[in-house]
């Protein structure tokens, strides 16, 4: 389903959430359900990403299928999801890619592909198969500027994109609700994402793979989500060696951009591993197909990126090294393009649908008086 089916659908299934409430303890969801007598596109979209997947609502369902209301709220939320990144993103053409998976998989083989002909292309055969030690000598085989202005330019590109979804996602989810952003509030925001709290159901964990409640799940995302930041402090912290401390990578293995490089890269590389076993074993009846290839491809192109940096720190002072890192640079490259559409938006607007959840729980009596007057 797309368009007004999808959204007629989910309010379907909602309004009898909201009449059973049964679930009300499971995640923010239910309580930011109780406080709406109707659900128009915007609550619909801002509902479906504030859900967390746990699917403990699912199992404890009694109008689940095959119940003839047929209730079925993981899976619902998971396709409005796909349909909030397609309409909040741009240009239509790239973000056709969150419904078609074959589209962000040949937008990231093709961006791996250039990298790779163009090193291969303008590199001298010579110093890509050479030993390359001591300070330089990444850039003895790609030169800094040749690895800086992509990449600078694909996060500026991928920031802008991400910039204009937010302020659509809280153009069309915010309402007539006046938010001021007070601390608790943010604290309180700052909180849960930072500690994945909703990714545990009711409190006993996530229902993967199959009807029984653990925080194996929680645990994987967690080992993704630290290593990401892991790697984030790594690279800036090798940009301050560099332009301030005036030292040119490969650094110690005992230095702190390698040390935080390689624990972030171990962390990804066993939580990409995990989070694919789940979903590959997990029950497909709360599951939405194009949902589960969108995480298959993110995970397979963040875990072949951090795999290959891990060699490229293995193999540095090898003549393999050339070659590898040409590769890793390459898949970073598609892993950069594909930011802005593929499954890790989630992050963005699952971030955003939280703050919004609480400063809309911070104000229910104005949230119900505007609904009172049919705003």
């Amino acid at each position: 389903m797309q368009g007004d089916d999808l959204v007629e659908e989910a309010s379907r299934q909602l309004t009898i959430c909201n009449a059973c409430r049964y679930c009300e303890g499971y995640c923010p969801v239910f309580p930011a359900i109780e406080v709406r007598r109707e659900f128009g596109k915007g609550d619909v979209f801002f509902l479906a990403n504030l859900c967390h997947d746990c699917r403990a609502c699912y199992y404890a369902c009694m109008y689940s299928p095959p119940h003839k209301f047929a209730v079925n709220l993981p899976q619902i939320m998971s396709e409005v999801r796909l349909e909030s990144y397609k309409a909040w993103s741009w240009p239509s053409l790239l973000a056709g890619s969150f419904r078609d998976v074959r589209k962000g998989a040949m937008l990231a083989g093709l961006s791996t592909g250039l990298i790779v002909a163009l090193a291969l292309t303008l590199v001298v055969p010579a110093k890509l198969l050479a030993v390359h030690r001591g300070p330089g000598g990444f850039y003895a085989v790609v030169p800094f500027l040749v690895m800086l202005l992509p990449a600078l330019g694909l996060t500026l590109y991928g920031c802008a994109v991400w910039m204009m979804g937010g302020v659509r996602f809280w153009k069309d989810t915010e309402g007539e609700l006046p938010c001021p952003m007070g601390f608790r509030v943010l604290a309180r925001t700052a909180f849960e994402i930072l500690n994945l709290k909703w990714l545990q159901g009711g409190g006993r964990g996530c229902y993967y793979p199959k009807a029984h409640a653990a925080q194996v799940r929680r645990l994987y995302h967690s080992l993704v989500y630290y290593g990401f930041l892991s790697a984030t402090v790594s690279t800036t912290l090798a940009a301050i060696y560099q332009d301030i401390l005036h030292k040119l990578p490969p650094y110690r293995l005992t230095s702190a951009p390698v040390l935080f490089g390689s624990i972030g890269g171990v962390a990804i590389i066993v939580g990409v591993a995990g989070l694919v076993v789940l979903k590959a074993t997990s029950d497909r009846e709360p599951a939405y197909s194009p949902s589960l290839g969108l995480d298959y491809l993110f995970l397979i192109i963040l875990g072949l990126t951090a795999l290959s940096g891990m060699f490229t720190l293995l193999f540095r002072e090898s003549s393999a090294m050339g070659i590898i890192l040409t590769l890793h640079l390459g898949l970073v490259a598609a892993l950069f393009i594909t930011v802005p559409y593929g499954k890790l938006v989630h992050s963005l607007y699952r971030s955003l649908a939280i703050l919004r959840h609480h400063l809309e729980q911070s104000q229910p009596q104005k949230r119900a008086s505007a609904l009172d007057e049919g705003v």
